[in-house]
């Protein structure tokens, strides 16, 4: 019996898959468990391993075409077996729908039409076999121009007004007056009037919004219009976090198999921080009408990939050492930028940090991961002057942007958050506490 490949549901809200690559082809044998085609959902890129042995027959799904999930993608046949009837209808071709039969119109008539602006379809023919003339636009010109006129006549409107609504052809009945008594001006007629097209550059590409880019514009987009963001920035001394972390690369590296960088320790950071504010480790209810503190601590690292941003999250990142942690971030990030990330290694999130300082950047306002409160925003870490005990020193600063939707949280319990991540930061022997 015909064994059918089904477009999978890997996500709870997936709807729709696209076929990225078949990696067998129509006729060729293939086994069971072995890879058969690559899709792509809004989050993932993942391998379809094959639901049974014999040959791949009947692809209903080219490369690039987004299918709907448990929709019959192809079979996998067994010798001398044929395809399924309902394949074979489905694989018809679909009957196309009648094409009217085209206006027939002198080429005065067309010339004229197409000037005027004129629908050749709502012009009664009078010329032989009901072919439509010059005298039969302008019989229909005359009678918009009549009836505009004796519409124009009853709008209220100046003499200047009037004429340029002539000569630009605009209805003045759809015009809104700012004159005495509603009277339309000539100024109003200009308001009116689409703004003139501006020429613009020549469109070099055009990159469809699909997959990963499809989800980023729609939850960027969610978030910007949906949260109450507010943005508090700081600047951290980093001085003894900038030593701790090269001291250990010297003592570890060699033993953990990595040297910890800058986003493990702050990671260590901020997940201490969320476990002890934990009004910050909290989400909206799905109907919005109440605050959800959650249990676990979920640290999502925003991490640029070909495929556009991906948040892989380390969940109970809070009850992690520093060798653990630094260990799963590295597994997850290596699988997102594979292309091999599974739907749990992008989802379940709680907070999330994103670090632009490998840019040269200082400071910046990242949206809101939503249903998230929080994202940490993370700039570089550069040498300044500062005062300390009354002396100028050379000091290695990190700023540091919190942006909070305050319909979860308020100002001042927020800073105490961010203000805890600071004091962790400059002084990183406590994360070892």
């Amino acid at each position: 019996m015909a064994t059918p490949v089904i477009m999978p549901k890997l996500e709870m809200a997936q709807d729709t898959s696209t076929v990225v690559e078949w990696l067998k082809q129509e006729g060729e044998y293939v086994e069971k468990g072995e890879p058969l085609l690559v899709i792509e959902t809004q989050k993932v890129t993942v391998e379809i391993e094959s639901p049974a042995s014999g040959v791949l027959a009947g692809i209903r799904a080219k490369p690039g075409q987004e299918v709907p999930v448990t929709e019959v993608i192809a079979y996998i046949l067994q010798p001398g077996e044929e395809l399924p009837r309902e394949a074979e209808i489905i694989s018809l071709p679909l009957p196309q729908a009648p094409v009217p039969p085209p206006t027939r119109a002198t080429p005065v008539a067309q010339r004229m039409a197409r000037d005027h602006d004129v629908d050749l379809n709502a012009v009664v023919g009078t010329g032989s076999w009901g072919r439509i003339t010059k005298a039969d636009v302008e019989a229909a010109l005359s009678v918009s121009h009549l009836a505009a006129t004796v519409r124009d006549e009853k709008v209220r409107a100046t003499p200047a007004a009037r004429r340029i609504a002539r000569e630009r052809e605009v209805d003045l009945s759809a015009v809104a007056g700012s004159g005495p008594r509603g009277r339309i001006q000539a100024a109003d007629v200009f308001a009116f009037m689409p703004a003139p097209m501006v020429a613009s550059e020549e469109v070099a590409e055009v990159v469809p919004l699909t997959g990963v880019r499809h989800i980023i514009a729609e939850r960027m987009a969610a978030s910007a219009h949906t949260t109450a963001r507010v943005t508090l920035v700081t600047e951290a001394d980093a001085t003894a976090f900038v030593e701790a972390r090269e001291r250990l690369q010297e003592d570890v590296t060699d033993e953990w198999g990595f040297a910890p960088g800058y986003n493990d320790l702050l990671g260590m950071a901020v997940a201490r921080a969320l476990r002890e504010f934990p009004y910050m480790n909290a989400r909206l209810s799905d109907e919005g009408k109440a605050i959800e503190r959650l249990s676990a601590v979920n640290l999502g690292t925003a991490v640029d990939t070909e495929r556009g941003l991906l948040v892989p999250v380390i969940r109970n990142a809070d009850q992690m050492g520093l060798r653990a942690f630094g260990t799963e971030f590295r597994a997850l990030v290596e699988r997102a930028r594979a292309g091999k990330a599974m739907p749990e290694d992008l989802t379940g999130g709680t907070f999330t940090v994103t670090n632009l300082g490998m840019y040269d950047i200082d400071a910046f306002t990242p949206i809101i991961n939503l249903p998230e409160a929080a994202i940490l925003g993370v700039g570089r870490i550069q040498p300044k002057p500062v005062v300390r005990d009354g002396e100028i020193v050379v000091r290695q600063m990190w700023t540091l942007s919190l942006v909070f939707d305050h319909r979860l949280v308020d100002g001042a319990p927020a800073a105490r958050f961010l203000q805890r991540i600071k004091q962790l930061i400059e002084n990183p022997y406590l994360l070892l506490g």
